[in-house]
């Protein structure tokens, strides 16, 4: 299988991009082409051979990635699968590409495999980088409804089929969106332990924006998504959760404020799921209603 790989960078971790294309060069078997994405941001020097894409302004990390995307031509049709990694992770292993290509060779309905993202020093797995409700294992493989945006390999065929991630999320859930179009268009998702990326720990809510943008999207993801009667059970109960977790006053008004957003703004266009797919969410264990 031929794989790319597409990066996106703000251009403040030069050091640790460089490391991770050293990473990506190291991979046994053919090589992988890739291309780094300047978001809104001048690039570092590069090594000879990668492609280069510089943005003059931040499109957000899907707008970002959908770029990268195309620049193997039109959704990706240049490679059989693209690696979508983190600028500053790391491939530990060299056998990676390799596993993706035997992994997506032996399944042809396999579309997306999620890495397991792992602390360099610790080596701890974090409980929100597990892409499933039981997470206490993250060294179990499994199958799953969703995946990590900055450790996956995503087969072309699916992007070509359903699309790319939704721009306008700029950022948070885009990833489950996309997830949600192609496990309804009959693809699988999988989680492999065994496929790591090396990347520091750190909280989601070092983004300014976070609080806004992921209940926004939450109900932007619903809207687009979900059969009618599902969109209010599942927002109800992500409302009472976040409830539940007693965030802080300035933290609870920006997500009732992306909340309010998600509902008064264009959600983009709407292609509700099957209600087969809805049970097949259920029978891999999350029912799309959390």
């Amino acid at each position: 299988m031929r794989l790319g790989a597409v990066v996106l960078t703000m251009g403040n971790r030069p050091e640790e991009l460089r490391a991770l294309l050293d990473s990506v060069a190291k991979q046994d078997g053919d090589p992988i082409e890739v291309v780094v994405v300047g978001n809104g941001a001048p690039l570092p020097e590069l090594p000879a051979g990668v492609r280069t894409v510089e943005l003059p302004e931040n499109l957000g990390i899907p707008g970002g990635r959908n770029v990268g995307i195309e620049a193997f031509g039109p959704s990706g049709a240049e490679v059989d699968a693209l690696l979508f990694l983190d600028d500053d992770g790391l491939l530990p292993g060299t056998d990676t590409a390799e596993l993706v290509r035997e992994a997506f060779e032996a399944d042809r309905k396999l579309g997306i495999i999620s890495f397991r993202i792992a602390d360099p020093d610790t080596g701890e797995t974090q409980r929100r980088h597990v892409p499933r409700l039981r997470a206490a294992d993250p060294l179990r493989s499994s199958r799953v409804t969703t995946f990590l945006g900055g450790a996956n390999a995503t087969r072309t065929k699916v992007i070509a089929e359903v699309g790319g991630l939704p721009d306008e999320f700029f950022y948070a859930h885009e990833e489950t969106d996309l997830a949600w179009r192609a496990l309804d268009a009959g693809w699988n998702i999988d989680y492999r332990a065994d496929m790591v990326l090396h990347h520091p720990t750190t909280a989601p809510s070092r983004h300014a924006v976070y609080h806004r943008m992921v209940a926004r999207n939450r109900v932007w993801l619903a809207r687009r998504n979900l059969p009618a009667l599902l969109v209010p059970v599942y927002l109800g109960v992500w409302l009472l959760l976040t409830l539940a977790r007693r965030p802080s006053m300035p933290a609870l008004r920006a997500w009732m404020g992306g909340f309010k957003e998600g509902w008064t703004s264009p959600a983009g266009p709407r292609r509700p799921m099957r209600w087969r797919t809805v049970w097949r969410l259920t029978r891999l264990g999350r029912p799309p209603v959390i």
